[in-house]
């Protein structure tokens, strides 16, 4: 009887530690998320961190990674979202949420604004390489094509239109740096990549122009004055 009443206040004792650890981890996680919402970044990062080494097996461990990806976007911490993102979409490739950590990748490695000095000397940042552009741009695209119906994917979409005309017409700028120099070939390669890769983007016409005057100069006048057809169809009042 003493056996059976010193196991049952055992079981009684675990039971009652295992519901003050649930407690504790849904607690710690709810303030984590109320410092998301309050974009305290690093206060949410510390406690979604500290739940991740400690209890990686919760039933809450696949959100933690999701809500920390985040908070390491948000934070600015790029390469550490990019590792998360990373290791979530290696270790569940079947997740429901699978796309939400595609998502993060690609944004970030999508760069919108110019730099800070750029902004003060208003430079022309499609004479600068954008940074990440083409695989931020890849990775939108394997989002839209593998999870049309995402809830990302419209802003996805929108993503790589930007991102097109930004990588477009980086390719030109490159072009006219080759025409300048009379390296005509160049420019006609760095002319058609931007129509084959970026097709519809908002540099076609000007991409155009470069392989018409890059044609010209190297006598090629048959096929320069195709490539001028192909301009007057899609730009017949030569906008």
């Amino acid at each position: 009887m003493l056996c059976s009443l010193l196991l049952l206040a055992g079981c009684a004792s675990n039971e009652s530690e295992e519901d003050t650890l649930i407690n504790n981890i849904t607690k710690a996680y709810e303030t984590a998320q109320k410092s998301v919402q309050n974009q305290n970044y690093r206060r949410a990062i510390q406690i979604f961190e500290t739940l991740q080494a400690r209890f990686p097996f919760s039933d809450l461990s696949k959100q933690i990674q999701l809500e920390l990806m985040y908070a390491y976007y948000k934070s600015n911490q790029r390469e550490q979202a990019v590792d998360a993102a990373d290791t979530f979409m290696r270790e569940n490739p079947t997740h429901a949420r699978y796309d939400y950590a595609l998502y993060i990748k690609a944004l970030a490695h999508f760069e919108r604004e110019p730099g800070l000095l750029e902004r003060w000397f208003k430079r022309d940042i499609t004479k600068r390489p954008p940074r990440d552009g083409q695989l931020a741009y890849s990775l939108f695209m394997r989002l839209v094509e593998r999870y049309p119906a995402s809830p990302y994917a419209a802003d996805a979409e929108q993503r790589m239109v930007y991102l097109k005309n930004r990588l477009a017409a980086y390719e030109n700028s490159v072009a006219r740096f080759y025409l300048e120099r009379d390296a005509n070939v160049a420019a006609l390669t760095r002319a058609k990549n931007a129509l084959e890769e970026y097709n519809g983007s908002d540099s076609t016409r000007e991409s155009l122009d470069i392989m018409i005057e890059a044609y010209d100069r190297l006598g090629m006048s048959e096929l320069a004055a195709d490539v001028r057809r192909v301009r007057a169809q899609n730009f017949p009042s030569g906008d």
